[in-house]
């Protein structure tokens, strides 16, 4: 399922909801356990896991941004700078297994933003797979997913920043 773009007084949202067969535990091992995270973002590192703590983002030339976990909640919430924006992580058990929610607050549209909503989709879509043992071709679904996300951008008439 496409993430639900909103309008907000101050910017915009993208919200991701997926209902996995799986326990919390689980889902949120995937979020929280480096060994598991480099399977679906291996440029993501967690370097302190707490609220103030922090992750590295591999820039792939040897150098790495550190981005701010600005809220954590052991087994339930990881929220943490996106560069401007911010991404966070919700894990809550359902009577089918574990809802996982991704919010990215998005301060601006810019040509970056179908990327990356795009990217959030596929890293959601790889959890999923990852769990249940599946793989899936993440270079062809991004691109899928991709001109999707840009479509839509485009049909809100957004004017990038």
């Amino acid at each position: 399922m496409r993430a639900e773009i909103t309008q907000k007084e101050q910017g915009y949202e993208a919200r991701f909801e997926r209902t996995l067969p799986f326990e919390s535990e689980q889902v949120w091992a995937m979020l929280a356990d480096n060994e598991k995270l480099n399977q679906w973002f291996s440029e993501l590192e967690i370097t302190d896991l707490r609220k103030g703590g922090s992750l590295a983002f591999d820039m792939g030339n040897g150098n790495s941004d550190s981005l701010e976990i600005v809220d954590f909640e052991e087994g339930k919430v990881l929220a943490f700078n996106w560069w401007d924006d911010e991404v966070r992580f919700e894990v809550s058990p359902v009577n089918q297994g574990t809802k996982l929610k991704l919010v990215e607050s998005i301060r601006n549209i810019t040509p970056q933003t179908a990327k990356d909503l795009a990217g959030w989709h596929v890293c959601l879509d790889v959890i999923e797979s990852l769990l249940k043992g599946e793989e899936i071709d993440r270079n062809a679904e991004w691109e899928k997913e991709y001109t999707e996300y840009k479509r839509l951008l485009d049909s809100m008439t957004i004017d990038f920043a």
